[in-house]
């Protein structure tokens, strides 16, 4: 038990050493864009992601003032399409309804990040294609580089794997480190918060 929390925490220090800040810049910047030119964010994520999706969506329009949403808090509409059109496509059609445009962006919350080979995430690999077509930024912070999203996206955040046991816990911490990361960089951030 000791050894697991002790590990963790090692593997948590390991990883903030790995990751390239220089991305997160280039985040910066191209969120920074997206702003100025009346953008909006799309925030994907699945399971654990999706509830950081949610919180994502809430610091950026609030601190940020950037408009930002995210499918999964709808949980009506996205259940329903699921039902009616299957979950391959529940993302995809919630955007095109969206009408994104080439000044906004899609920004992924996801461990693996979709693979179409192992048939994983398809309904974010969807719409990452979409995006792609329509011109749209496709923004990210995973925990593969072998993924559907790190391979095809614009400007993406590895989160190193130190531990094999531990790329999901790890991942979805580290997508809350660096959103928070963003939301309060000064380039972003309008809006102080309360604490």
């Amino acid at each position: 038990m000791k050894n697991h929390i002790k590990n963790y925490f090692q593997q948590t220090q390991k990883t903030i050493n790995k990751i390239d800040l220089k991305k997160i810049e280039k985040l910066v910047i191209s969120i920074s864009d997206i702003k100025q030119n009346k953008g909006r964010i799309f925030f994907l994520g699945v399971g654990g992601s999706a509830g950081n999706c949610s919180h994502a969506v809430n610091d950026f329009r609030k601190l940020c003032d950037i408009e930002c949403y995210a499918p999964t808090d709808n949980v009506s509409e996205l259940t329903a399409r699921i039902n009616d059109d299957g979950w391959d496509t529940s993302i995809l059609n919630w955007l095109k309804v969206s009408k994104i445009s080439e000044k906004d962006a899609i920004f992924i919350f996801s461990v693996g990040g979709g693979n179409k080979k192992e048939n994983v995430s398809v309904n974010l690999i969807r719409a990452i294609d979409f995006a792609i077509k329509r011109k749209t930024k496709v923004l990210g912070i995973v925990g593969k580089k072998n993924g559907y999203t790190y391979l095809n996206g614009d400007t993406v955040i590895h989160i190193p794997s130190t531990d094999k046991s531990l790329i999901t816990p790890l991942s979805e911490s580290f997508q809350s480190i660096i959103w928070h990361c963003l939301v309060s960089h000064p380039k972003l951030q309008i809006r102080l918060t309360k604490w």
